[in-house]
């Protein structure tokens, strides 16, 4: 397993974050953007592979995705894997470490991260003295619940061929939100092994369906990835109402 590595130094200060002018993120007061940037630590890189956040453990700092892709799973003792959701840029990561005391899941970088620290210690002064992040964070909180019962409805109802295309079209909605590849096609960094961890199925079953959508020509399979080719026939096959994105919260 791969080494994160703490930088000594920020590359980004928040006044600076390049994610804060995407129209999907809300504008900060300045008192605001002052205090996030006093609760910033540093930053943290993390190569593909590399464990973030561990099952169990005991972590002393919050995260924000400023670049990057990565995955939150559980692991059953023999080893069998559930991939719970996809991190994105603007993500909060180890909340719930922070609030229950050692983390519930495991954190794994899909692609390079990098993440913006932040001090576990100052999350009472947030809450006391900024009611607005205070909601921030709850908001971030209460959205990924959102997701989870969306990937619980797929894993327990939808069938194989409706839970892939769900995956595949809300992690290409999100991934362009956040303006992950740009203008360009979206290439979600999964792999077939990765997918089946999400949806519940076996690989042999994930790979007959995943052929099935690249045969109608709706996605295509490259090196580490797959390319998005037609979102709107994806969700018409995913049979699921997919909110517009609205503002949201970046910390």
């Amino acid at each position: 397993m791969n080494e994160q590595r703490q930088q000594a130094t920020r590359q980004h200060t928040c006044e600076r974050c390049p994610l804060r002018p995407l129209p999907i993120f809300r504008e900060f007061a300045e008192s605001e953007l002052d205090f996030v940037a006093s609760f910033k630590k540093g930053e943290l890189t993390a190569e593909r592979g590399a464990s973030v956040l561990i099952e169990g453990s005991h972590n002393a700092h919050l995260y924000t995705v400023l670049s990057g892709w990565g995955f939150r799973y559980k692991m059953l003792r023999d080893g069998r894997r559930q991939v719970l959701n996809y991190v994105m840029p603007g993500d909060l990561i180890g909340l719930q470490g922070t609030l229950m005391g050692e983390m519930q899941h495991s954190v794994e970088a899909l692609s390079p991260l990098l993440l913006c620290v932040f001090e576990r210690s100052k999350l009472d002064q947030l809450y006391k003295c900024h009611p607005g992040l205070a909601f921030d964070i709850t908001w971030l909180a209460a959205r990924e619940e959102q997701m989870l019962d969306e990937n619980l409805l797929s894993v327990g109802r939808r069938t194989a061929l409706e839970r892939a295309a769900f995956l595949i079209a809300s992690l290409t909605m999100r991934a362009k939100a956040v303006g992950l590849n740009g203008n360009a096609a979206v290439g979600l960094p999964i792999t077939q092994q990765l997918v089946a961890d999400t949806l519940g199925l076996s690989l042999v079953h994930t790979n007959k369906t995943m052929r099935k959508l690249a045969d109608r020509g709706l996605i295509r399979w490259r090196d580490r990835g797959c390319e998005v080719l037609d979102l709107d026939r994806l969700r018409d096959i995913a049979h699921s109402e997919f909110p517009a994105e609205t503002k949201r919260p970046l910390v």
